[in-house]
C-alpha cells in the first residue's frame, strides 16, 4: 500500500455521505479507502492508463481477412514519413 502521508479534509453533503457510509458497511471497506478509489478510476495515473490501453490492445480481435505483409505496411509507412 502507498504511504498515506496527506491528509484532505472534504465537506459533504449528506446524501453523498450516506452513500459512502452504507457502501463502506457493505464492502467492508473504510470510507477513505472507498475515496481513493473514485479518485483512482476518476484520474487514473499515467501508469494505469498505460496499463489499460495496453490491456485493451492486447485483448482486442485481430482484423477480419488474411494477416498483411508486414513488411508493405512497413515501407508505406517509411515512404509517407518521407514525404511528409
Amino acid at each position: 500500500m502507498a504511504d498515506l502521508g496527506r491528509r484532505l479534509q472534504v465537506l459533504l453533503d449528506d446524501e453523498r455521505y450516506l452513500r459512502l457510509q452504507r457502501e463502506s458497511e457493505r464492502s467492508g471497506a473504510p470510507v477513505g479507502e472507498l475515496v481513493r478509489r473514485a479518485i483512482d478510476r476518476e484520474y487514473p495515473s499515467d501508469i494505469e492508463r498505460r496499463a489499460a490501453a495496453a490491456e485493451r490492445l492486447l485483448g482486442a480481435s485481430p482484423p477480419p481477412g488474411p494477416e498483411p505483409d508486414w513488411e508493405a505496411v512497413k515501407d508505406d509507412m517509411l515512404d509517407e514519413l518521407h514525404r511528409a
